[in-house]
């Protein structure tokens, strides 16, 4: 298989995994204009599928595509059958096309939605912690926290759990070294060079420096995840009170 595409916009690789499946990496590092070209292809993947595709997973840099090799080789050209090309082969071949098909289209602009969170308190119980690691103030922390603008680079790990970019270095901080057995929904984190969001009740090690009253889990809505690779959080502080009235009216 072929295994890098090159052109002005951006390069990709293709690697076939097994014989179900081939990743298409675009980069090896965490950055937003990797990002973007992993959001624009797989736009590009949901309105022009392929024979055989069943579905693609999105990381950070890369997206894995996973296809029937008996339907796409079934679909392949008459050129593609004399030369008896692999299911792999054919299925490169046409991600390349929507790699060309990715590249003429604009990024489309990002969705920006605002998180209302509760800093400090019993909502964030390690935002003193987070502050002496710093030499800050609680107040300082929640300042640079947010004001921040944060990529959502892809929502994994619990259903609906978004893993932010953006977060500036001076509030990175180690995750605990013993995690917690149970994290509230909504809890607000740190966890090294990222911030994010526990959307359901799980086990987590991050710093807890806030929670949000904003449901990031809603299984029986379409999507049921609030937030969505590609958007732009930003936080905005509230009061217990205000936490209190967003819980009772709903957000």
């Amino acid at each position: 298989m072929e295994n890098i595409i090159s052109n002005t916009a951006c390069a990709m690789d293709i690697f076939p995994l097994g014989e179900t499946a081939v990743r298409v990496v675009f980069g090896d590092r965490i950055h937003p204009d990797i990002h973007r070209h992993v959001e624009t292809f797989a736009k590009c993947l949901d309105r022009n599928g392929f024979p055989g595709m069943i579905e693609y997973v999105p990381s950070y840099c890369a997206i894995t595509v996973f296809y029937q090799p008996d339907i796409a080789a079934g679909a392949a050209s008459a050129d593609d059958r004399l030369h008896d090309r692999a299911a792999s082969d054919i299925v490169a071949a046409w991600l390349r096309q929507m790699g060309a098909l990715a590249n003429g289209n604009a990024p489309e602009r990002p969705v920006t939605v605002e998180i209302p969170v509760c800093y400090g308190g019993s909502f964030g119980p390690d935002l003193e912690a987070v502050a002496a690691y710093h030499q800050m103030s609680a107040d300082e922390v929640i300042s640079v926290h947010a004001g921040g603008q944060y990529l959502v680079y892809t929502i994994g790990f619990a259903p609906g759990f978004p893993y932010l970019g953006g977060l500036p270095e001076r509030i990175a901080t180690p995750r605990r070294p013993t995690p917690r057995v149970s994290v509230a929904p909504g809890s607000v984190g740190i966890g090294g060079s990222q911030t994010g969001i526990y959307p359901i009740s799980t086990p987590g090690g991050w710093q807890l420096i806030g929670r949000t009253p904003a449901a990031l889990f809603r299984p029986e809505l379409q999507p049921p995840s609030l937030l969505q690779a590609g958007n732009i959080v930003k936080f905005r502080p509230i009061s217990p009170e205000e936490y209190e009235a967003y819980e009772e009216g709903g957000i």
